[in-house]
């Protein structure tokens, strides 16, 4: 899997406190993986230091993925977005 690190990405990431190579580990690794129907990309879900994190990203192909954004979330919310339906399995 190739990724493409934007410099909107980049910039949230060193705004946020996140660094770049854990959030590629949670990207290439995490078992959970969202469809949001909203926004109809996928969201990765890891732990990134004490913090649980959320990253949209979307696919060009089957090898090219393009995180979005990351941010900070919980558990609960992650709960939310399941039951709300806005996220799918």
């Amino acid at each position: 899997m190739n990724i493409v690190w934007t410099k909107y990405l980049i910039y949230r990431a060193e705004l946020r406190g996140f660094e770049l190579p854990q959030l590629e580990q949670i990207l290439r690794y995490t078992e959970e993986r969202y469809f949001d129907t909203v926004t109809l990309g996928m969201v990765a879900v890891g732990k990134h230091l004490d913090y649980l994190v959320m990253i949209p990203y979307d696919i060009a192909d089957d090898q090219t993925v393009t995180p979005v954004t990351v941010h900070a979330t919980s558990r609960q919310q992650v709960a939310y977005q399941l039951k709300s339906g806005r996220f799918n399995t």
